[in-house]
């Protein structure tokens, strides 16, 4: 054990602790009707959660992006209905159910084309992690983008999202969710050879993107930018008439 290891535990802990605790005022932007979501979802969907944490705040900055959190469904493989397996920084790799996030902004992404018998290998590899140590080594990298700060340009953030303890960042769940992919050779953003064609700030944005490939720096809005997974939207799926909604234009008065 090194010398510096306890009081970097103690240090980790106390990040962990102010990290994790929700932000002052934080309102989702919209929630899914949880009887719809439950609906909607099928065993192998990834299930992109907007976190309400300081945590979350630090990754959506760093990858630009609404989503900061996201987990696998998994249905009643584990004998509860609804479940979801996530890695989250206080407690590793858990199962809990989908209700945790019943007031959150929330997107499924589903894998297309991928069968019943690669949708079961992708749950029971996150079965198999259930317990897994919630590596704290990136912690305090992450803590550091809650100070006052120059603001950090674009193409350069997510890069430092590989930045701290040299190894393979587990920083953000979605990392164990592509390995878990990987395992059945589905793509998600897989690492593509043919320049792009665009100019500029475009094209910028395009490389980083086609280069960064290892599991371990996968980022849940990459599950939402992926062309394979399709985004679903509950409220559609279950059957939307928008001539049905009643709309409230003054006090006391409802137009259908």
């Amino acid at each position: 054990m090194g010398i510096f290891d306890p009081a970097r535990r103690a240090i980790s802990r106390v990040l962990i602790h102010y990290l994790t605790r929700p932000q002052k005022g934080f309102e989702p932007a919209s929630t899914s009707d949880p009887e719809k979501l439950r609906a909607a979802l099928k065993p192998g969907d990834v299930l992109l959660v907007e976190g309400s944490s300081r945590i979350a705040a630090v990754i959506k900055y760093l990858t630009t992006s609404t989503w900061s959190h996201s987990a696998l469904y998994i249905g009643n493989a584990l004998g509860e209905p609804h479940m979801l397996i996530e890695v989250e920084v206080d407690l590793g790799c858990v199962a809990v159910p989908l209700s945790k996030y019943e007031h959150a902004q929330t997107r499924i992404c589903r894998p297309i084309g991928l069968d019943e018998a690669g949708r079961k290998e992708v749950v029971n590899f996150m079965i198999s992690k259930l317990g897994l140590a919630y590596d704290t080594k990136n912690i305090i990298d992450l803590a550091r983008y809650l100070l006052p700060k120059p603001p950090v340009p674009v193409r350069f953030r997510r890069r430092l999202l590989a930045l701290g303890s040299g190894d393979s960042t587990r920083a953000i769940c979605s990392s164990l969710l592509a390995q878990a992919f990987e395992r059945v050779a589905y793509p998600v953003l897989p690492r593509i050879t043919r320049a792009a064609a665009t100019t500029g700030r475009k094209r910028r944005q395009r490389s980083e993107i086609l280069h960064i490939r290892h599991y371990s720096l996968f980022t849940p809005r990459d599950f939402d930018l992926s062309p394979y997974f399709a985004i679903i939207k509950p409220t559609i799926t279950a059957g939307f008439d928008y001539k049905a909604l009643k709309w409230r234009r003054s006090p006391g008065e409802i137009v259908t």
